[in-house]
Order: C-alpha cells, then sequence, then structure tokens
C-alpha cells in the first residue's frame, strides 16, 4: 500500500517532465529536425517572452488574483522604450528635446511596466475593484495609449542597443535566452526562500487567516501585481529587441498564453498552490507543442484547436487534483 502512495507521489511530483520527454520523443520521430540545436535554440527564443510574462502571472495567482492587462502592457512598455529611444520626448513650450540612450529608454519602459502593475494592485487593494475587472481596464487603458502614442504606426530601426540584445549571444547562447533564465533562478529563490514569497502562498490558501495571523496582504498583492507590470516590461524588452522595432499590435492575447502556461505548470487558479518551475515547464509544453505542429505543418486553425484543448485538460485536472 506505502509503494503505491509512494509510487502516485512520484509521479504526481515528476508529472511536468515526463509529459515534456514523451512529446518530444514523439516529435523527434515525427520530424528529424525537431531535435536539432537550432530548432531547440529556436524554442527557447520563442518561449523566453512567455516565461517572463508566466513568471509574473504565477506571483499574481499564487495570491488567488489574475492579471488580464500583460500583453497590453508589454505592448505599451515596449511603445514606450522605442518611442523615447527613437524620438526623445520634446518640450515645444520650451524648445527643447530630451535625447535617451539605450539604458535610459529601457529603464523608461521598465519603469512603465511597473507603475502601471502597481496601479492594477492599488485598484484591486484600496479600491477592493475585483482583479478581473481592475486588469480588464488596464488592458483597454494600456492598448488605448499605445495606439495614441503611434498613431497606429511602428517604430522601427531603433539602433544597435536593440541589436545587441535581440541578436548577441554569451558564451554561445542568445542574450534573449539568458534574460529568462537569469528571471527563473531569482524568483524560484523569491518565491520559496524569501518571506515575500511564503506570504504569497500564505494570502493565496487563506486569505482570511493571512490577515488574522499579522500578514500585511494589501502589501503582498501589491507586490505581486507590480513584479507582474514589471516584468510584462521585461517581456516587451526581448520582443521589441528581436524585431527592433514596436508595433500597436505588440503583445496581444499574450496573456492568455501566459495563463495556459501557469495552469498547465500545475499552479492553482484558487490561489495558494504552484511553483515557478511548474510554470517554466508549461512554458515549455507550449512552446515544444506549437513548433511540433508548425514543423508537421498542422494548420493554423487547427494548433489553436490543440491549444485550447491542452488548456482546457490542465484546468479539468487541476479541479480533479483540487477535489
Amino acid at each position: 500500500m506505502s509503494e503505491t502512495i509512494n509510487f502516485k507521489k512520484l509521479l504526481s511530483r515528476f508529472q511536468l517532465l515526463i509529459v515534456l520527454l514523451a512529446m518530444v520523443l514523439v516529435l523527434a520521430v515525427q520530424n528529424e529536425n525537431f531535435l536539432t540545436v537550432k530548432n531547440i535554440e529556436n524554442i527557447l527564443q520563442q518561449i523566453s517572452i512567455n516565461v517572463c510574462l508566466a513568471i509574473g502571472m504565477t506571483l499574481v495567482i499564487l495570491t488567488g488574483g489574475i492579471d488580464l492587462s500583460v500583453g497590453s502592457v508589454l505592448g505599451f512598455s515596449g511603445i514606450v522604450m522605442a518611442g523615447f529611444m527613437k524620438n526623445g520626448i520634446e518640450i515645444p513650450s520650451a524648445n527643447v528635446l530630451l535625447k535617451f540612450t539605450f539604458h535610459g529608454a529601457v529603464i523608461a519602459g521598465l519603469l512603465t511596466g511597473l507603475v502601471l502593475g502597481l496601479f492594477n494592485g492599488l485598484m484591486i487593494t484600496k479600491f477592493k475593484i475585483p482583479p478581473f475587472i481592475a486588469t480588464l481596464g488596464m488592458l483597454s487603458m494600456a492598448r488605448g495609449w499605445t495606439k495614441l502614442w503611434t498613431r497606429g504606426e511602428p517604430i522601427t530601426n531603433l539602433g544597435k542597443g536593440f541589436e545587441t540584445v535581440g541578436s548577441g549571444s554569451f558564451i554561445g547562447i542568445p542574450i534573449i535566452i539568458w534574460i529568462p533564465i537569469f528571471l527563473i533562478v531569482v524568483f524560484m529563490i523569491v518565491s520559496r526562500k524569501t518571506r515575500f514569497g511564503r506570504h504569497l502562498y500564505a494570502v493565496g490558501g487563506n486569505e482570511q487567516a493571512a490577515a488574522l495571523s499579522g500578514l500585511r496582504v494589501n502589501r503582498i498583492k501589491m507586490g505581486a501585481y507590480t513584479l507582474c507590470g514589471l516584468l510584462s516590461a521585461v517581456a516587451a524588452l526581448i520582443l521589441t529587441a528581436r524585431l527592433n522595432s514596436a508595433t500597436v499590435v505588440a503583445g496581444e492575447t499574450y496573456e492568455l498564453e501566459a495563463i495556459a502556461a501557469v495552469v498547465i505548470g500545475g499552479t492553482s487558479l484558487s490561489g495558494g498552490r504552484g511553483s515557478i518551475l511548474g510554470t517554466v515547464f508549461g512554458c515549455l509544453i507550449i512552446g515544444v507543442l506549437a513548433n511540433g505542429l508548425v514543423l508537421m505543418g498542422v494548420r493554423e486553425e487547427l494548433q489553436l484547436v490543440v491549444k485550447g484543448g491542452v488548456i482546457l485538460l490542465a484546468v479539468a485536472l487541476d479541479k480533479l487534483h483540487s477535489r
């Protein structure tokens, strides 16, 4: 009996790794180009943006919340970076034009994401607006600001700084792969080894009990949403650098893929249960699946159907596990 229980625990612990390895095996048999170094590098670059968004989404969902605005925050933060880098800030009344270096433009974009995330947190904690509604409002506002700034036109040719991030490498590994690796390590430590991380789980597990035990629930939630906004801006840096441009449609529907990665990774939508490592596996599963379907020549419409089915299956399994 105990051996059966131990086997079930072991299977539950490594189920994401087993699923990922099974997918890799099947796709490698189906297409000889799947396991090439170039294709693996391509998969890692493709999921780098979703990893950043999904880590932030994990922090929020662990508290029992949701952030539907990450894609729009990404889009607006990217426009701020690109706009400041390309055109600077003009002050006609003072006849002044402020120019930005690459680092200055990136910092401005990161601060934009941080402030928008903080605004989400304030709306949810101070004004008691449900997370779904508050972040849905931010989704609309950030997308509107993006269109107002650009007037529907992309901002292109951003210079060497963005080119270096987008196409440069360190010890043979692209920089845009190193960025999510760094974030994974940092937030695995934050979520498991710090007081803030433990409090995230406590708030998501039972908010009322967390408050009664003396935890500053509102501060913890605001911290989660602020970090989510900041990580959306980091994703904007990666996307803008890859394209060497910022577009009006950047980040559209990205929130759906981030939520999917978090749920597939085992984080409960009810909060209080999940991990950064599980989210990373969720991103890998989605990335491998998307890449494999493309290599197999599956039509885009069917790809959407398959992805949707995988998400529903993951949510169903989450509910069964919760019961």
